[in-house]
This record gives structure tokens, sequence and C-alpha cells, in this order.
């Protein structure tokens, strides 16, 4: 059995709503041997390895149900049990994940898809590959692939390597508690790096926090925090309590500092955390000489301080309320007068609670020069056995990250108490912070109890208080989530996922103006590149979760526009997990055959999917049965149906019962768009009016438009706004790049277009009928070298009607075909199809049929090329030198220059007309 290939879903997909792998696993000669016949050789071994595989439900839904599978009938294949071996071992290692599917691929023996949740990718590989080896260890010697373990290899040694390494890859328990409030509040967050950097919200709602230190934490407060020194200073300016305070940097002033304050001491570096290098409770010189240089390792700068008796606490404050607060208690074991002190601190690590630093809500007990240091103090060491009850430190302080121990005191705590840590947080001024606060009983007021702070403390851990060893967990993760977003304000920006065969890049571009026009900075995806109002950021086919990323982390960003293609989909899902609006604008015969999907009910199946996770409205095409079904699979709160038919008999009845459509009307003056919405109708724009349905010729850009408006309707878009944004909205290339780019600056009109499937080919062979030409009808035809070879004849069938004379080229990229082999298919079928062997010429260069093409057009013909690489293409149109032929009669401003006799020079007897990319008209005088 060994993995094909794996696929990484970080968004919704064609599986599930959530994160999954998709591996394709070829089983070979495994296909013949299921769980059954392997027997209980095989199964035995690996339910004691996995006990946890006893709850899994399967398709049963309870537990024991996967094992009823390995055992019924003919039990299951081995695909289905490295599904459950995989998200079981992501359980032993902490992930909760549960969704799993594993499916036979059709006509292909042997083949699986096999799907499996995951918390984090690398982590989830992890888990698949270390599930593959297990499962080839336990076969029988002879169905062994050579892939397999050795003999010698241990199971159990590499689980707690996984566990280790997906344990470091886990956010700790202060950022983990934060994303848990976030998901409560229904607020989306990005994992920004490997460790504990996460944004809340998006675009321009984003809020970032490291750790519990957020974006809006005052780089000044946390460097005072840093200064223990200062911040003594300016609690104690305020009247707070505080203990005695000298700054040395020898072990001599230590002592000398020691002697001015008087014994005990506590001797710590300037800046620390965690309780590093800290000394407590110290009584003598040599005591005080030892703690500076234990200090020393931490800093240059040392602390020497009173020692304040108590029991140490962490009070909790943000948003300058006291939130939460603990009685933190040093590291310690509890004689029962049998065990040695060594072997206590065994029994207490077996707490499934703690683990190595901060990956666990407890920390694991170590012997290191403190804990020898403390227990030769008593007289102890680690063969010694206290007496029962008796209660043995290993550390002076009270840190979780040194093995001590946390009880809830929230509910207790003194008024004053309560208001003293406030008070300290604000002197800092910051906005999330502990005070570390020494009192012998915090239920007492410390003017009467007295006490002291030893330490403010910015980002402090929130493990103590979510998960204390003793009391109540406090929800401390909350109100930091309500710092950052008030009830009631706003975290996501608007997300209109834009899907379908043709037309996706024009009608994403004209939402994405209409957006811009109403006021609002525009993120949009395309396969064109990042656009970030209006200007290019990151060329190329961006239509993947990556790029969705992008547009959701830019801080600019008050709204996102995401082109959603069928590759993206298939390859990682979604870059988000829901938008507001989305629309399938079409299903049409494109990539059909590749990955997977080889019918049109499969592509619908894809384009599905951002219909599915749409929350505010789903816009279909009614004239497109598949898009039309799409309306079942919806949870969204409207349906908006939009057809070029107003006799729909569907779209009527939706109509009558008060739902929203667009739809297009013949009126006296031409075609208008109409909206229908709760009964109401409501014209909004006459299609001639949109300069890129070129006056409306272009049908499918019309029908791009009402898609644009009603997506921008339900986007909350007022109706000026969108009228002005589809009147100013052209198909220029500036504005359209490769899509039905009209060039008229040559005696002969040029349409540029990227139509590369039947159905996008039949929409400008569409277009070209509807204008008057004089001349001829040229056209040059490629097709993807990756299309299905019908389809690749059918472009050429469908093309054959409306053209004189033909050039068939090929892409650069010619995806797997020969050199002139898809150029020479365009031309048999062609030929089949009753064309003259005269009107067809195979040019397999691109740039060299564009050139041939525009060098034997004449005033008034009609000249589509149907581009690959459309930006070299548009250039070398626009550059062409068409001499001196007379320009197109449809060119209604015409290409001549007049230029006024002034007398002062005398014109050339020649003149070219040349153009910049922006269309400017430029004389110039060859012979200068």
């Amino acid at each position: 059995m060994k993995i094909e290939s794996t696929n990484v879903f970080v968004g919704p997909n064609m599986f599930a709503r959530f994160p999954v792998i998709r591996h394709i696993l070829n089983l070979g000669e495994l296909e013949h041997w299921p769980t059954v016949r392997l027997g209980e050789e095989f199964m035995g071994p690996l339910l004691e390895i996995l006990p946890g595989l006893h709850e899994h439900g399967c398709s049963y839904r309870e537990p024991g149900g996967f094992v009823r599978r390995l055992r019924e009938d003919e039990g299951t294949w081995l695909g289905h049990v490295m599904e459950h071996v995989a998200l079981e071992l992501q359980n032993v290692a902490g992930s909760d994940v549960t969704f799993g599917r594993t499916r036979s691929i059709d006509n292909k023996p042997a083949l699986y898809n096999m799907v499996f949740q995951y918390k984090d990718a690398t982590v989830g590989r992890e888990a698949s590959k270390l599930a593959l080896d297990l499962l080839h260890s336990l076969l029988p010697d002879d169905l062994k692939p050579k892939e397999a373990p050795d003999k010698h290899w241990d199971f159990p040694e590499a689980r707690d390597r996984f566990i280790r390494f997906a344990q470091r890859r886990e956010f700790g328990p202060s950022t983990a508690s934060l994303v848990r409030a976030a998901e409560e509040r229904d607020i989306p967050w990005l994992r920004l790096n490997s460790y504990s950097l996460v944004q809340f919200g998006q675009g321009r709602y984003q809020q970032r926090i490291q750790a519990t230190t957020t974006g809006r934490t005052s780089n000044i407060a946390v460097e005072l925090a840093s200064d223990k020194e200062e911040t003594n200073g300016i609690l104690r300016d305020l009247g707070l309590p505080v203990p005695a305070q000298m700054l040395v940097r020898s072990k001599r002033e230590a002592v000398h500092a020691a002697e001015r304050i008087g014994y005990p001491v506590v001797v710590k570096p300037l800046s620390g955390n965690h309780g590093r290098g800290v000394s407590i409770n110290l009584r003598t010189a040599e005591e005080v000489e030892t703690g500076f240089a234990k200090a020393a390792d931490h800093g240059r700068t040392i602390i020497v301080e009173s020692y304040i008796e108590g029991f140490d606490h962490r009070l909790l404050v943000v948003n300058g309320e006291l939130v939460a607060a603990a009685k933190r208690v040093p590291g310690h074991v509890v004689g029962d007068g049998k065990h040695t002190i060594e072997q206590l601190v065994d029994i207490v690590n077996q707490d499934p609670r703690r683990g190595v630093g901060h990956e666990k809500v407890l920390t694991r007990l170590e012997f290191d020069h403190q804990a020898e240091r403390l227990l030769e103090k008593l007289g102890y060491d680690k063969s010694s056995v206290p007496k029962k009850d008796e209660v043995v430190y290993l550390r002076s302080t009270a840190n979780l990250s040194t093995g001590g121990t946390a009880i809830d005191v929230t509910d207790v705590i003194h008024p004053d108490n309560r208001e003293m840590a406030i008070r300290s947080i604000r002197a800092i001024d910051l906005d999330i912070g502990g005070v570390d606060f020494l009192t012998k009983d915090i239920t007492v007021s410390y003017r009467e109890a007295g006490g002291g702070i030893c330490e403010v403390n910015a980002g402090p851990g929130f493990r103590m208080h979510v998960a204390p060893s003793e009391g109540t967990s406090r929800d401390v993760a909350g109100p930091v989530i309500d710092m950052l977003f008030p009830p009631d304000s706003p975290s996501k920006i608007p997300i209109a996922a834009v899907t379908g065969t043709n037309g996706k890049t024009t009608t994403s571009r004209m939402l994405a103006h209409i957006l811009k026009m109403s006021g609002l900075t525009v993120g949009l995806t395309s396969t064109d590149g990042v656009y970030i109002d209006g200007k290019l950021s990151v060329p190329g086919d961006m239509t993947g979760p990556v790029s969705a990323q992008m547009i959701l982390r830019d801080p600019s960003v008050d709204a996102a526009v995401m082109e959603t293609a069928r590759g993206g989909l298939l390859r990682s899902g979604l870059g988000f997990q829901e938008c507001n609006v989305t629309a399938c604008i079409n299903v049409s015969a494109d990539h059909l055959g590749l990955r997977g999907v080889d019918t049109l009910e499969d592509l619908a199946k894809v384009k599905r999917v951002p219909i599915e996770i749409a929350t505010d409205a789903a816009v279909l095409n009614a004239d497109d049965p598949l898009c039309l079904q799409m309306a079942d699979y919806t949870d969204a709160e409207t349906v908006c149906y939009v057809t070029m038919n107003p006799s729909h008999a569907l779209v009527k009845r939706h109509i009558q019962a008060g739902g929203q459509a667009f739809v297009l009307e013949k009126g006296m003056n031409g075609h208008m768009i109409t909206i229908y919405d709760n009964e109401s109708h409501t014209p909004l724009v006459w299609t001639h009016l949109i300069p890129a349905t070129i006056e409306g010729r272009a049908l499918h850009n019309v029908q791009n438009a009402m898609f644009a408006a009603a997506l921008a309707f339900n986007m909350k878009i007022g109706l000026e706004d969108v009228r002005q944004g589809l009147r100013t909205f052209d198909s220029t290339f500036f504005q359209a790049p490769g899509r039905t780019n009209i060039y008229d600056e040559h005696p002969f009109r040029v349409i540029l277009d990227y139509a590369h499937n039947p159905a996008a080919v039949t929409a400008m062979c569409g277009l070209v009928d509807r204008f008057e030409v004089e001349g001829q009808r040229i056209v040059v035809l490629s097709a993807p070298g990756d299309r299905r070879d019908e389809d690749i004849r059918e472009i050429a069938e469908i093309a054959s009607g409306h053209f004189d004379y033909f050039i068939c080229r090929c892409d650069d990229n010619r995806r797997g075909r020969g050199q002139d082999e898809v150029a020479v298919m365009l031309k048999n079928k062609l030929l089949e199809n009753g064309i003259s062997a005269d009107n067809i010429e195979v040019i397999p260069d691109e740039q060299e049929a564009t050139t041939r093409a525009l060098e034997m057009a004449e005033t008034g013909d009609l000249l589509l090329i149907l581009g690959d690489n459309t930006k070299r293409t548009w250039k070398q149109i626009i550059y062409f030198n068409s001499g001196a032929r007379s320009p197109s009669p449809a060119n209604k401003s015409g290409s001549v220059i007049d230029l006024p006799d002034t007398g002062d020079f005398e014109l050339a007897d020649h003149l070219e007309i040349i153009s910049d990319e922006r269309g400017v008209r430029i004389a110039r005088d060859e012979g200068d």
C-alpha cells in the first residue's frame, strides 16, 4: 500500500466544510486482503496498540462501530483502516478530530480516495505516515512491502516521538484559550507563524496577539514591566505596596545592599521571567553571593530587595478589570512516610496534566541546582523519606513553568487587593497585565495584612486561571477578545466569491469596480493577480486559498472579491470558512478529464463548494440547470436567480413567492436589467449603457453585469452606486485584460479574448455575428493542450460557421501535446465541416499566428484573436503598423489627426498612425 498523491485542503472543499487531507492510496496486492482475510493476527495487535479505535463509531455512528466493520462479513479494506488510524493518532496527540471518508475510485482497481480531518496540516501528514508504517508492520511477512519498517521498529517510541512533535506544533494554553474564545464569538482567526502570532478578524477589522500580548499593548508599558526597578519606583510613588529595592552589579554591592535593606532578602535579575535566576529568603552574605551568581546567568544588572513573607498570588487584570486571581504554590511533594523524595517526584509527574514546559496545564517537576539547594537546607537529598503529610518544596518560586500549582481565589480576594492590582496595571499602562502579590492572606486588605507587589508582568500566562490545580476555571480569554472586539463591533469584512466556468474574472472585476466606486477599499483575487484598491499587488493566476488569505490579512481592505477557480478548489479548497455572497455563473465543459473531474456533474460538485458556505445570498444562473440545482445545497438567507429569459417559469414562481431575481427584460429602448425582490420591481440599467456590453451586443457581458449587480445588491450597495459602477466599467485591456478587448485604431477591428473552452468560444462567435462587417471575418483559433480531444474538436465545430478565414495555432505551453498537434486537430475538424483548405492556415507559434492575422487583415475586416499570452498579444495588436490603410468605419472617433495649417511647418507626405497602451493617437513624420 502506498500514497500516490496528497492534497491538503486548508478550508471548505468538496469533501467537507473544514480542513482535510486527501490521499490517493494504491492498495496494490492488498486490494485482495480485506481485514477478515488478514484475520485476528492483524486486527488483535492493532486494537491493542491503539485501544482508542474501540470508540470510533464509523458508519454506525456509535462507539464500537469501526470494530464491527473490521470483523463483520468480508470486513473492510486497509485504506479505510488507515483513515481511522490517522485520526486516532491525532487524537492521542491531543487533536480532537473525527471526520474521515475512504472510497474506491471508479474504474481504477486498488485506488482509493482517503480523506481525514486535521487541526494542523503538518501533524496530519505525519499521522498518516505513521499510520502507514504501523499497518505495514502488522502485515504477514509475505505481504509486507519493501517500504515496511524493519523488525526492530519500535511503535511506542515512534508514537511518543510523534506526540512530542505534535505538541510542539500546538498552541500554548494561553493562545489556545484566546482562539477558543474567538471561535465562540464567531470571530475568524489565522495563525501567522508556527508559534503564537495570531490574527483575529479580517482586513481592516483585524487585531493581532502574540501569546497574551496584543497589538494594542504599549511598547513603553512592556519595557517598564520588564524593568523591575523602574516598575518598583512608579508603584512606590503612587503609594502602592512594594518592597525596598536596590540595583547592584557585583557580589560585593549585593551583600552591601542586603545589609542596608535588612535580611532576609530576594536576589533576582533586573529583566527576567518565569522565575529564572530568582533566589528568595536569603539570610546570610554567603547566600546572597550565591544568589547573585545565579541571577547573573540571566542578566548583568541584579536587584536586591526585601523579602516579604506570604503566599505568592497572581492577579490578572484585563482592560482595567481584575478577571482572575490565583494562589501559586511552588513545586513540591507531600511525604507519605514510605516513598523517597525521588519516588514522590515520579508519582507527581504521572499526573496526565503535567508535561514539558508549557505543552500542558502543569509542568513536570525536575531536579536541578535549586532543588538540591533547598533539600540541602532541610538536611535532605533525593533518597530521603519525608514524614507523612510533610510538604517538601523543590522550588523557591511559584511559577507554573517550574512545576508550581495554582489555586483559584478570585471569589475571595479582598476588594482593596483587587483595586490595588487594577491601579498597578493602570500605572504601567498595560491592557493585559499580571500582578505578582505576596501576602499571607489574600482575603484581608493589604493595608492590614501587609504584603507587597514583587513584579508586574506584561504578556502574563493564562493557564493557571484556565486550568487551576484547585478551584474554579476562569474565562480570562473572553474579556481579552471582548476588549479587542467589543460586542456588536465587526470582525469580518464582506466577502464575495465568484465561481463558474466562464465569466468569473470579468464578473469579479465588475463587482470590485462597483465596490470601489461606492468608496470601499477592495481586495480582489483573479486569474490575473491579486489587486488591492485597483492596484496589482501580486501578478499571476491567484484564485486559490493562498491569495484569498493575502486579501484577508491586508489591514487596508474593506471588502473582498474572490474569484474562485476549479484548480484551486481541487488542489487546496477555499481560503475562507464562509462568505457573505456567492455566485455561480455557469457550468460548462472545461478541464474535464483532469483531477478526477470527468463529467459536468463532477464539475458542478466542485463549483458548488462556495455556494454551500454563503451566509447572506447565493446568486445562481437560472438558465443553467446545473447551477439551478445548487439552490438545494445552500444555507444562505437569500437565493437570487439571474435569468436572461423573462418568461422563465421557475423564476416567475420564485418572484411570486417574494423571492429575489435579476431579470433581463426587453423594453422600447433596448434591454433593461430589472430587480425583483420581496414583491418589489426595480429597473436598474439599460444594457446598452454598460460599456462592457458593447452597446448590448456582448450578451456574455450582459450576463456578467447582471451577476455583478446581484452580488453588489446583496452586499447592501446602493442602487445608484451599482448603476455608476456598471456605467463606468468597460472592456478595455486596462480594466479587463484579455476579456473582449476591442481595438479600433487599425483600418480593421480587432477583438482579443481569452476564450479557451467551447462555451466561451460560442459567446465570442455570437458577438462577432452581431457586428456589421464590410470585409471578411478572420479568427486566430486555438485550445489548451490539456483539454480532451473532443473538447478541442468542439471548439473548431463551433467556429466553423462564423468566419471566412482561420489561422490555427497552439499555446506556448503545449501541455503534453506535440508541437503542432492542437492546431492540426483544429484544422482537420474544420476540413470535416466543409471549410476549404485555402481558408485555413496552421501556424503553431502564437506570436507568428497573430502577426500573420494582422498582416492579412484589410480595411473593414473583423479579426478575432483567441489569445493565451494576452499581454504579449495585446502589445502586438496596438503596436502593429497598419500602414496607410484607412481606419475602420466602425471607429466613430476616427484615427486621422487634423493639424491646423499655421504656416510654420510643412506636413510630410506620409504619417504613421500609432498608439500607446492607453489608446492615445500620435502623428509621426516618417522622415523625421
